[in-house]
């Protein structure tokens, strides 16, 4: 048996040299769990599995944090950049493919009938707030405790607090910063409620509805646990909204392209006003985008931005929207999703393992401590995070990458039958050694 050091001398020394040249070693504060010594470098990717700097080969269900919903290097995709590559990068002008582009992403999504471009989900979450404000002519933001729509200081206002000591009471939570150098004033137009909870989503209504603009929602939350919408939630948030005349905004950085090709607003059949997409829209280069009703679209805010819809990401989000339009493609995704998910409870239930496995479509989760769907992020404190690492670790150094802190896996249209074989037997013995 290899030692660590051995298995991932080139890792570890890479990330000793990183550490003095940008900050934390990491360019993400994803690529490394505090549990965790070191990173691991990846030299190549294709299909449904990784490569390190080592050698040492994995069955990926990180999928680049999303993206990757074609998984690593699909052909399509990469024959279109490729192409693309030999005609120009930017042009500070449109191309004929960016109209291509747009009418299928308004075919596609239910909301659309518009489109605006950005490169990042934080940048499309910013842009869709000023759309709001713009179009209302109010201010307030509701979001909720958990969801993730980026960094910005207005934005990264209570997504992962780390106690439920720090988030206030239930009915009136308090708003919590989630960085050092954020401006706290910056939160004033923002406010907080637990999600799942339509009862005080309707109270803040009749407090505060003059002055809402809009509320703000993952279809699914994914920023931690994963947490599922209670059966009518997202229908219920609907009718309110239009009820008090504000706008719904679904965050589908995550969800866009991956529950659904229409994204989690066909999955569910909820139409929101606005939605924002990203991550797998361009299946792993830089895209994102706000789309949504025509009057809303066009009230007056412009979209700033050098790099958005650059003719790379635009052939890119051409190839995969095409691949994915294909029969059958999100329902194999699913499929394997399913199997893996049968398969982990059959094992945990011959072990009388106390393991929550469930998933929709491509995106599932492994949840220890807890049997059953969670309804808020008030109620992720109850699960088992650090038997999660341990799983986390065992499959690593049985060649299976999971995601690094959480237990929110993510299938792709590349992860194949056999895949899923190994992928069981990996975790049955992981489990095996944790609970002997």
């Amino acid at each position: 048996m290899q030692s660590e050091e051995h298995k991932y001398v080139r890792s570890i020394e890479l990330f000793q040299q990183a550490k003095q040249y940008f900050v934390g070693g990491v360019a993400s504060s994803l690529h490394k769990a505090k549990t965790d010594s070191h990173p691991i470098y990846i030299e190549r990717g294709k299909g449904s599995k990784v490569w390190d700097i080592d050698g040492n080969e994995y069955i990926d269900y990180v999928g680049g944090f999303g993206p990757l919903i074609l998984g690593y290097c699909p052909t399509a995709v990469d024959e279109a950049v490729i192409e693309q590559i030999h005609r120009g990068t930017v042009f500070a002008a449109p191309n004929e493919l960016l109209n291509k582009v747009s009418a299928k992403l308004i075919k596609a999504v239910p909301c659309a009938e518009i489109v605006a471009y950005q490169s990042t989900g934080t940048e499309a979450n910013m842009l869709a707030f000023r759309i709001a404000r713009a179009f209302t002519g109010k201010n307030k933001i509701v979001r909720f405790e958990g969801h993730y729509h980026g960094w910005s200081d207005e934005q990264l206002i209570s997504n992962s607090p780390d106690s439920l000591s720090i988030m206030g009471p239930r009915n009136k939570p308090w708003r919590v910063m989630g960085s050092p150098g954020q401006l706290f004033r910056a939160s004033e137009d923002i406010i907080v409620l637990p999600w799942n909870d339509p009862d005080l989503l309707e109270t803040v209504f009749r407090r505060h509805g003059q002055e809402i603009a809009a509320v703000i929602t993952e279809p699914v939350m994914c920023n931690c646990e994963v947490v599922y919408p209670k059966p009518d939630f997202l229908e219920t948030m609907r009718s309110l909204t239009k009820d008090h005349e504000v706008l719904l905004i679904f965050d589908e950085v995550i969800t866009g392209f991956r529950l659904a090709l229409g994204g989690a607003q066909e999955y569910f059949q909820v139409t929101p006003d606005l939605a924002v997409f990203g991550k797998a829209m361009a299946g792993g280069y830089p895209l994102s985008s706000v789309m949504g009703r025509k009057e809303i679209m066009e009230s007056g805010v412009k979209p700033r931005g050098t790099f958005n819809a650059n003719p790379l990401s635009i052939a890119a989000c051409f190839a995969t929207l095409t691949e994915l339009e294909k029969p059958g493609v999100y329902n194999r995704i699913a499929g394997m999703s399913q199997k893996i998910l049968s398969g982990i409870r059959t094992i945990a239930g011959k072990k009388q393992i106390p393991l929550y496995c469930d998933g929709e479509g491509s995106i599932w989760q492994i949840a220890f401590g807890i049997d059953n769907r969670l309804a808020d992020y008030r109620e992720t404190f109850r699960v088992d995070k650090l038997t999660y690492q341990k799983l986390k670790q065992e499959c690593f150094k049985a060649g299976l990458r999971l995601h690094p802190f959480r237990g929110r896996l993510y299938t792709s249209a590349a992860h194949t039958p056999e895949d899923v074989a190994k992928t069981l037997e990996v975790i049955e013995d992981a489990l095996k050694t944790i609970y002997s």
